[in-house]
């Protein structure tokens, strides 16, 4: 078809005519709406992280953190607690129907329905409402889940022996000689349940580290008890190994 004689030329208005490089705009044509991202916004975000890394590091000198003792699997009066927030689950566990028989219920089926509910929540409430008053549901999960969890972990806090857990993650600083016969003694008798392995102590038994007692009443004491905790009769073995062990313990001292 020739030229100007039915046939037409479409332009598409998105091509421009003339092509000119994609250079974006000088910043300088926003004064105070935009920056750059390097170095200008890159460089505050490094120097606010600084700011904040540098705090938490004079916190951390500051206030030593709260160690205990190194852990003792043989101690077995010693009363764990775990971080805050899992104090509301610690709390559950000591409840009748959380524990023991039940400890089932407690671990598993009473935080998972709790989990779920509130996964479940916007499955339930599929409303627009932005409202909490009109989305009943969703807001009852949610005040429902908070109650408890700031109750249980009040309740933790309030019901746990501070002082105690003090005392039994005391560190004591003591050195000795576990190749002597007198602590491969300790080590076979019920004693190291009580006292720990270190015999520094633990949430039903004493240290007995520096006591100050001769060898003999050390063994009268193995041997008669020593009310409330200590029962009579709790050393198993002949006298011989009751002396070793009696002047073990009796030479312990602190650093």
């Amino acid at each position: 078809m020739h030229r100007g004689k039915g046939m037409k030329f479409v332009g598409d208005s998105r091509v421009p005519a003339e092509r000119k490089p994609n250079i974006p705009k000088d910043y300088s044509e926003f004064p105070g709406k935009t920056e750059a991202f390097w170095p200008n916004f890159l460089l505050k975000e490094w120097m606010v992280g600084a700011v904040f890394l540098i705090g938490y590091l004079i916190l951390t000198i500051v206030h030593e953190s709260p160690l205990e003792k190194k852990a003792d699997p043989t101690d077995a009066g010693y009363i764990p607690l775990p971080d805050w927030y899992f104090l509301f689950l610690y709390q559950l566990l000591k409840y009748k129907y959380a524990a023991g028989d039940y400890v089932l219920i407690g671990t598993v089926i009473i935080p998972g329905l709790a989990f779920g509910a509130l996964m479940l929540a916007p499955f339930l409430d599929t409303g627009l409402e932005r409202r909490p008053s009109k989305r009943p549901v969703a807001t009852g999960l949610m005040l429902l889940g908070l109650i408890s969890i700031t109750y249980l972990t009040w309740e933790s806090v309030v019901t746990h022996d501070w002082e105690k857990a003090k005392t039994q993650g005391k560190i004591v600083d003591v050195s000795f000689d576990e190749n002597d016969p007198g602590y491969q003694i300790y080590q076979k008798q019920s004693c190291v349940g009580c006292h720990g392995n270190t015999l520094s102590g633990g949430a039903s038994g004493p240290s007995l580290i520096g006591t100050g007692l001769k060898p003999e009443e050390i063994m009268k004491i193995a041997k008669e008890g020593k009310p409330p905790g200590m029962p009579p009769n709790a050393f198993k073995g002949s006298d011989e190994e009751l002396k070793q062990l009696a002047e073990f313990i009796s030479k312990l001292e602190k650093k």
